[in-house]
């Protein structure tokens, strides 16, 4: 699974949005400041947020944008889905992108991407921003492990 750039940026958004939680407005230059996010992509980014009704603004001087439902109401998978569309690796393995396959009755490997799928699924469907701002990032060593997928090549 690959996300999109646009994806990308409203995870960054969000996050910093959970971060002053409760704190009020933060300005659209500061958000795209903090999130190294070109303005005018954030700005389109925010409107789409707002019309999901995830995030609300203020206008003015001490206006902004903060969100609009708690951080426990609102998951990444609902984010990716909105703006990726699908969370499945191969489109045959997708409910709302699924495009038959000419091999799908003998294909052996389509259940392992199934498996990924249902997985990724339930592991973005859990994951709320709440708590994933509770985590901790990640390190550099976790990511170029060697030995946690058999070698290099992930």
């Amino acid at each position: 699974m690959k996300i999109s750039r646009k994806t990308d940026y409203a995870l960054r958004a969000l996050f910093t949005l959970v971060e002053y939680y409760g704190r009020g407005p933060i300005p659209i230059r500061e958000l795209a400041r903090r999130n190294d996010v070109p303005k005018r992509f954030l700005e389109h980014i925010m409107l789409d947020l707002k019309e999901k009704g995830w995030v609300e603004s203020l206008p003015g001087k001490r206006g902004g944008y903060f969100l609009a439902k708690p951080p426990n109401k609102i998951t990444m998978g609902e984010i990716v889905r909105h703006f990726d569309g699908i969370l499945a690796p191969i489109d045959c393995v997708s409910v709302t992108g699924y495009r038959r396959c000419s091999q799908e009755g003998v294909c052996r490997f389509r259940r392992v991407f199934l498996d990924i799928r249902n997985y990724v699924a339930r592991m973005m469907d859990r994951a709320t921003l709440a708590e994933v701002f509770q985590g901790s990032p990640v390190a550099d060593s976790e990511v170029t492990w060697e030995n946690y997928s058999d070698g290099a090549g992930i």
